[in-house]
């Protein structure tokens, strides 16, 4: 059995100290380009391949980073993590996915046992997110990034690290577009408010409605838990009304397929006879027989970024940086804007 290569072959054979052979297998600075190309085609040729057991000894690295989320029911996540994996794998990191399935207990019991675990970051990008947990990992000034769901508590975000979408300005975006097609009575589903996201979209939409003279009526508002379900009962209350909405605003896409369920129960047509916008834009949202009209936010990028920072974050970067993306409207078929057109206009100014 031949024996495989190892890092003092490398060397040996390329004239040139163990210690450069490490710097260019790991994509460091300071060797020149001659002698990197003449040490990564020895590498090639011998089909050499890191010991990475030997290496996490070494700096203490378990190369395995935490992903915590919601529910792999919602497909948001399911983009976002391919955006995480993609890039951890990248980097030659493992990704542990755990699901809080709304459980605020069960996100500290995944936070507990990824550390026991020994991952070396963690993603947390659960619905709701608990500021103790948080706070628990800032303190020991373990790498944690949130993605699009910030701590509640303002003496915690320079602790941590966020990615995500300008949540207000698109709840505002989805408010005004059917607020400037003659909707005046519109109903909103969103999530729990112990997460930022909704606190965000909803300011954003108040902000649409006060700008045209609205006050957001209680009976034209349903809470629930960002789940299909949560779509459904709400278009079912809404429809109950003895003033029903003209146009409903869900606060994610998968909550809007629950919308639809219960529309075509109701015999109750889309965009004809009820406007429908989402947010995220996720795949079923394109479907033709679909056609939502949504807010999206780039899924695989917000991922890819989360895991470049807690690289950095890693290499001994301070925490307490954000950054935003810009959120954009896909007018689809479901809010009626095409519908409108064709027929000479918009809605009217009174619906």
């Amino acid at each position: 059995m031949i024996n495989p290569a190892t890092l003092k072959d490398i060397a040996r054979l390329a004239h040139v100290s163990h210690t450069t052979v490490s710097r260019v297998i790991n994509n460091r600075p300071g060797v020149r380009a001659a002698t990197k190309k003449r040490i990564m085609r020895l590498v090639k040729e011998l089909d050499y391949q890191p010991n990475l057991v030997a290496r996490s000894l070494v700096v203490k690295r378990s190369k395995n980073l935490g992903m915590i989320i919601t529910t792999i029911r919602n497909p948001f996540y399911l983009e976002l993590a391919q955006g995480i994996e993609d890039t951890a794998r990248s980097f030659e990191y493992n990704v542990i996915l755990c699901c809080t399935n709304h459980d605020l207990f069960l996100e500290g019991e995944h936070i507990r046992e990824l550390k026991r675990r020994g991952v070396d970051g963690i993603i947390l990008t659960s619905a709701q997110i608990k500021d103790g947990h948080v706070a628990a990992l800032a303190r020991e000034g373990f790498p944690v990034v949130l993605v699009n769901r910030r701590v509640l508590d303002p003496d915690l975000s320079d602790k941590v690290d966020y990615i995500g979408i300008d949540n207000v300005k698109g709840g505002e975006m989805a408010l005004e577009h059917l607020l400037k097609m003659g909707h005046r009575r519109i109903g909103i589903i969103r999530g729990s408010l112990e997460s930022s996201v909704t606190v965000e979209r909803m300011e954003g939409a108040c902000r649409a409605l006060t700008r045209y003279g609205i006050s957001l009526e209680d009976d034209l508002v349903f809470g629930g838990d960002y789940l299909k379900g949560t779509g459904y009962e709400a278009a079912k209350k809404f429809l109950s009304l003895p003033n029903p909405p003209s146009a409903i605003f869900s606060l994610n896409d998968y909550m809007a397929l629950g919308v639809y369920d219960a529309l075509t129960e109701q015999g109750v047509r889309v965009p004809e006879d009820m406007a429908l916008v989402g947010f995220n834009d996720i795949e079923f949202a394109s479907l033709k027989m679909v056609g939502l009209s949504t807010i999206s936010q780039k899924k695989y990028t917000l991922g890819s970024m989360a895991v470049r920072r807690l690289m950095e974050r890693i290499e001994g970067a301070q925490a307490g940086r954000e950054w935003i993306l810009e959120p954009e409207l896909i007018i689809r078929r479901s809010c009626g804007y095409t519908l409108a057109i064709s027929h000479g206009g918009l809605a009217p100014s009174e619906r």
